[in-house]
């Protein structure tokens, strides 16, 4: 077995719902790879979505994101011992060396869809081939080298416009996503964020919504 099929099993059996692999040239990390891992949301935890959040999906989405973090780890020190370098970006991270930005140190989302795994949907959340939106990702940069797909998957939206209909804040455009629009196009994150904050602070301090996911109908 291959090191790249052996890690992607290793790491399905530990929990990821979905492994793809990249060819990443825009990091800071000096890396040029990338491990993309993906967790499949519950269905029946994102079905009690109303018009608010639930403190179980607040819970759940915390869960998800500590589990993904020790999926990255574990990818990271199984290639180290076999004499490769890694940096994990964690996730949900933000990086405001420059304000508040609300970016990580690289976009899962990006990685992902570099590695074959689905497209950009016109919420801003990356849609899986085989789950849709009910996904979080990690993503994880090493010098080991990867079989990467050729082609990638393009915004599967259409004209549908649930999501844009559906967010309280008005944070989404209807803007659907191709290669070079940037998310400010497509997304308001100071809208969404600043509305979780002002409304849904009696659930999880207000930092979880979900509901452009719990509508959409590429969710699994």
């Amino acid at each position: 077995m291959k090191l790249q099929e052996e890690l992607k099993k290793y790491l399905i059996d530990n929990g990821a719902s979905d492994v793809g692999f990249a060819k990443i040239n825009d990091s800071d990390t000096g890396l040029g790879y990338a491990v993309s891992v993906v967790v499949r949301l519950s269905a029946a935890i994102v079905d009690e979505i109303t018009d608010e959040p639930t403190h179980t999906y607040f819970n759940h989405y915390r869960s998800v994101n500590a589990l993904i973090d020790q999926l990255l780890l574990k990818a990271g020190l199984f290639l180290q011992c076999r004499g490769y370098r890694y940096i994990t970006v964690a996730a949900s991270q933000s990086i405001n060396k420059d304000g508040w930005n609300y970016k990580g140190r690289y976009s899962h989302k990006e990685a992902a869809r570099l590695a074959g795994l689905g497209s950009i949907g016109k919420n801003s959340m990356f849609i899986h081939k085989d789950f849709g939106c009910s996904v979080r990702l990690g993503t994880l940069f090493t010098d080991c080298v990867f079989e990467t797909p050729e082609k990638t998957m393009t915004c599967v939206c259409g004209e549908c416009r649930r999501c844009v209909e559906a967010c309280p804040a008005g944070a989404i455009s209807g803007k659907s996503w191709e290669p070079g629009v940037k998310r400010e196009e497509m997304f308001d994150p100071e809208k969404c964020s600043n509305f979780m904050k002002q409304n849904f602070k009696h659930i999880g301090r207000g930092a979880v919504c979900g509901i452009c996911m719990k509508v959409c109908p590429k969710r699994s």
